[in-house]
């Protein structure tokens, strides 16, 4: 099953903390795209508050997360991050769910 976590993250109100933050995510997101057993590595913008991001992780398994883990880039992206944030991020697992099959809701 795939293994998800989102994590959600709200910028200062500064606006260059907030041009940094999403300057950052998408230069991550670059770069963990290209970790082995990494499916998808999304980086989202809220269309309501400006300050507020989501990023989306999908890997094989729980266990690749090791490959986005010990990838050097790692080490550089909390101490950027953190400064920037209003708060702590917001992190939260998943596995996704199987629809390949079909179900019958009663």
């Amino acid at each position: 099953m795939v293994y998800t976590i989102t994590v959600h993250l709200t910028a200062k109100s500064d606006p260059e903390c907030i041009e940094k933050l999403k300057s950052k995510l998408i230069e991550a997101s670059r770069v963990y795209s290209q970790d082995k057993e990494t499916l998808s590595w999304f980086v989202m913008q809220s269309v309501f508050d400006k300050r507020e991001f989501t990023i989306v992780e999908r890997y094989e398994r729980e266990s690749s997360q090791q490959f986005h883990l010990n990838n050097p880039y790692w080490k550089t992206f909390d101490p950027y991050v953190l400064p920037l944030l209003e708060k702590p991020m917001d992190l939260r697992r998943f596995e996704e769910l199987d629809t390949s099959q079909d179900v019958r809701v009663e």
